[in-house]
């Protein structure tokens, strides 16, 4: 129901184009004949009026986490001696191995994901646990807590997990110490 052409058409020409990014179809037209067409011609979802906000967010999520490339890249994460393996779940510092929980791997994998930069509590919990919420933000403080404990253990190594006091937490390799 676009002003030129509708969605349908605007999908069928990008995908003909070769291009693959999300589409998500936000329309007013609730048949089921049109939903079909919509996800046919390469929509990836499809979402009638009216519909709630958080809704909207939570699809436009689950859209993207169905739609991120797959990286064939190397599945490992270097930070100084801190090894991250997305592929086997695995964490070594050095030559230790590190056994974390899923959601302690989850939160080193944000943070290795993003070094030297300072990570706010909202965008951890956002990212980590993959929703906003206005409680309680004291599980970051425990998760990184619990982290600095198997990460930060060895007075031998410098530590990597580092607080900016009322900003945020940043994983921060031992060459940007200025």
């Amino acid at each position: 129901m676009l002003p030129d052409m509708d969605g349908f058409s605007v999908t069928r020409k990008l995908r003909a184009a070769g291009r693959h990014f999300p589409i998500l179809f936000l329309t007013a037209k609730d048949d089921t004949d049109d939903k079909v067409t919509g996800l046919t011609v390469g929509g990836d979802d499809y979402v009638t009026k009216p519909f709630s906000l958080d809704e909207v967010v939570a699809r436009i999520r689950a859209v993207l986490r169905r739609t991120q490339p797959i990286e064939e890249e190397d599945s490992r994460l270097h930070v100084d001696d801190l090894v991250l393996d997305d592929d086997a779940h695995e964490v070594f510092r050095g030559d230790r191995e590190i056994d974390l929980s899923p959601t302690e791997f989850k939160l080193l994998r944000y943070l290795m994901l993003n070094p030297n930069r300072v990570l706010s509590k909202a965008q951890i919990l956002d990212h980590v646990w993959e929703y906003d919420f206005n409680g309680d933000a004291s599980i970051v403080e425990s998760y990184i807590s619990y982290l600095r404990r198997k990460i930060d253990n060895d007075p031998e190594q410098a530590p990597l997990i580092h607080t900016k006091r009322g900003v945020g937490y940043l994983l921060r390799s031992s060459d940007k110490r200025h």
